[in-house]
């Protein structure tokens, strides 16, 4: 059985958030992509803590929490998770396998790591172009100025257009 068929790539892409400047994964969603609930998860985890330096785990503060809360519109103070979750980085997830025995968490991680793997280029990929585009730019200087300050604005998200704000009253001639 391959990892694709197990867990669709696009799903673990939409898993993995940026937090504290790395790649993560949540243990909630880890718990869902293995099947498995995630107070299990994170009991095995806390059973062999010392595979788990802060570079492999770490558990997110509560305003990091309070803000993934707000930012995804999850889980109100009356029901849901009540503590701050743990958040797996690559090698975390790596070191995984080993603490889930289950040849579905196997598979599992071996898609994962395929996602992270995926991501990384592409991250390489747009730091490749904008860096060939400098050389570009030194190159033909002035001459290609346009052309360069057109596809470095296509590099960039559009604007929002901004209305004024309040009643504008516009005159007759006739007044």
């Amino acid at each position: 059985m391959s990892a694709d068929a197990l867990i669709p790539i696009e799903r673990i892409h939409r898993s993995i958030l940026l937090l504290r400047k790395q790649r993560v994964i949540l243990d909630s969603d880890l718990a869902e992509l293995y099947g498995v609930e995630t107070k299990a998860l994170t009991r095995a985890v806390k059973r062999n803590l010392d595979r788990f330096p802060e570079d492999f785990m770490f558990q997110l503060s509560k305003e990091e929490f309070d803000h993934l809360r707000r930012h995804f519109g999850t889980s109100s103070q009356w029901g849901g998770r009540r503590y701050p979750p743990y958040a797996f980085t690559e090698q975390g997830v790596a070191m995984l396998s080993s603490v889930l025995k289950s040849s579905q968490a196997v598979q599992v991680n071996i898609g994962i790591m395929r996602a992270f793997v995926q991501l990384r280029a592409m991250t390489a990929d747009h730091k490749a172009l904008a860096r060939r585009l400098h050389q570009l730019e030194q190159k033909y200087d002035k001459q290609f100025a346009v052309v360069f300050d057109a596809i470095r604005g296509l590099m960039e998200p559009p604007t929002p257009k901004k209305r004024p704000i309040g009643f504008v009253h516009r005159r007759n001639d006739d007044d």
